[in-house]
C-alpha cells in the first residue's frame, strides 16, 4: 500500500518527536510549511506552552515583497527575537517531517542569524 505524501511526511514528523522533546532550558523550535506560508514556534513541550511564535501571515512579513524562502527567512529572525525577548538562546530544532532544504532551511538560517543556537 502505498502511502500518500502527508502519511509519509507524518510518519518521519513522529519519528523525529521521539528524539526531540522542548524543554525549559532547550525549548523546540517547531516548522509547519504549507503551500502558502510557514510558521514557525518555540514550544515548551513539559510545560505544554508556546514561548514565542511567527509566520509569514504577520503584517510585518507579509508586506515585505520576495519569494517564500525570503519570507522564511524573515519568519526565522522573527520568532528568535521574540524567542531571545522571553529569555531563550538554546533550541532544538524540529523540522516537521520536511527536507531540510528550501524554506525550511532559510527558516532556520534566519533564525540563527538573529542569534539562536542549535
Amino acid at each position: 500500500m502505498a502511502l500518500t505524501k502527508n502519511e509519509r511526511r507524518l510518519r518521519i514528523k513522529n519519528r523525529i518527536r521521539k528524539v526531540i522533546s522542548g524543554t525549559e532550558a532547550k525549548p523546540r523550535l517547531a516548522v509547519f510549511r504549507s503551500n502558502k506560508e510557514i510558521y514557525a514556534q518555540v514550544v515548551d513541550d513539559v510545560t505544554g506552552k508556546t514561548l514565542a511564535a511567527a509566520s509569514s501571515r504577520d503584517k510585518d512579513i507579509s508586506s515585505v515583497k520576495g519569494n517564500k524562502s525570503e519570507a522564511a527567512t524573515l519568519v526565522g529572525k522573527s520568532v528568535a527575537e521574540k524567542a531571545i525577548k522571553a529569555g531563550v538562546s538554546t533550541i532544538a530544532f524540529d523540522r516537521g517531517g520536511y527536507q531540510y532544504h528550501g524554506r525550511v532551511k532559510s527558516l532556520a538560517e534566519g533564525a540563527r542569524e538573529a542569534g539562536l543556537k542549535f
